[in-house]
């Protein structure tokens, strides 16, 4: 078995993806990144079979056989037991308090300790922290805007969620204005067509004025919310991630106005891991452990 190598995962709200990641040095094993779309609506067995079918595959990238897992996991989630809370996201409803960690256990022929759950945004900042964007940073805002929206902070290496995705936001919540469904939503309203998803309005952008619109009116939105996030607590630098943030250059002209008249000149950044960055950081959290084994060893030989 492999000590040195974890399998770093990221369930997202249409895919999953899958790295092998060397927790000696918080780095992507190269060509072990593989990702699968996942029907988020499915049975519990297609959900479990499609998942374990990427982790196997990922365990085993030339011969590894590495005997760990850290899983980024959007909430709301009960990471220390691995049960799902999630509900009425059109994601996973199915999972709904079923103990994930013990179903994947027994797919997978191994130890339910050897399974790890932690929120998806924390492990995102965490990556960017070790090794990305953030890298050598104090405090850092983490967001990742995409099927929803998810938050952490990093202070001096710590990372905790934020959990800011309900915070009370106009006439909603956060997540209601910054996330795929938004941008589908009010372009509809303000042309009657639906699309796909945000990549699709980035592209119709440079010809379609109402695509415009939606990027335009979303940094605002954006704005807005950081500067109710940062204000209370200092941060030295935003990162950014997830599918919206490919968009940035759309949306980050008002962003910027937004916080240049808020006086709030916090340096924006998009990724830099892209979506290894969630992977690395999952997989990092079996650190501990390596360290542990190390002075074990170091015991021994004493």
């Amino acid at each position: 078995m492999d000590h040195s190598t974890v399998v770093g995962i990221d369930v997202g709200g249409t895919h999953i993806s899958a790295g092998l990641v060397d927790i000696e040095t918080s780095t992507l094993v190269s060509g072990s990144y593989l990702r699968k779309e996942i029907d988020t609506q499915g049975t519990v067995t297609e959900i479990i079979t499609d998942w374990c079918e990427v982790i196997r595959q990922t365990q085993g990238f030339s011969g590894a056989q590495a005997g760990k897992i850290g899983i980024a996991m959007p909430g709301p989630f009960d990471y220390a037991n691995g049960i799902s809370l999630i509900k009425d996201q059109n994601k996973y409803d199915i999972l709904y308090n079923l103990n994930v960690k013990e179903l994947l256990a027994e797919e997978l022929s191994m130890p339910a300790a050897a399974i790890r759950f932690l929120n998806d945004a924390a492990c995102f900042l965490l990556g960017e922290v070790f090794c990305g964007a953030a890298r050598g940073e104090g405090q850092v805002l983490g967001l990742t805007l995409g099927t929803g929206l998810g938050s952490a902070w990093c202070r001096h290496g710590q990372v905790q969620d934020a959990d800011l995705w309900h915070a009370p936001f106009k006439d909603g919540i956060a997540e209601e204005y910054l996330s795929t469904r938004w941008f589908v939503g009010r372009y509809q309203e303000l042309t009657g067509r639906r699309v796909k998803g945000v990549k699709e309005l980035a592209d119709a952008a440079p010809r379609d004025g109402a695509a415009r619109q939606v990027f335009d009116e979303f940094g605002r939105n954006l704005g807005q919310f950081i500067e109710a996030a940062v204000q209370p607590t200092a941060a030295d630098v935003l990162v950014m991630g997830g599918n919206i943030s490919k968009a940035f250059p759309l949306f980050s002209g008002e962003l910027e106005r937004h916080l240049q008249k808020a006086a709030l000149p916090i340096p924006i950044r998009v990724a830099a891991l892209g979506e290894a960055s969630a992977l690395i950081g999952a997989a990092s959290s079996w650190q501990e452990s390596l360290l542990e084994k190390e002075e074990a060893l170091r015991g021994q030989a004493e």
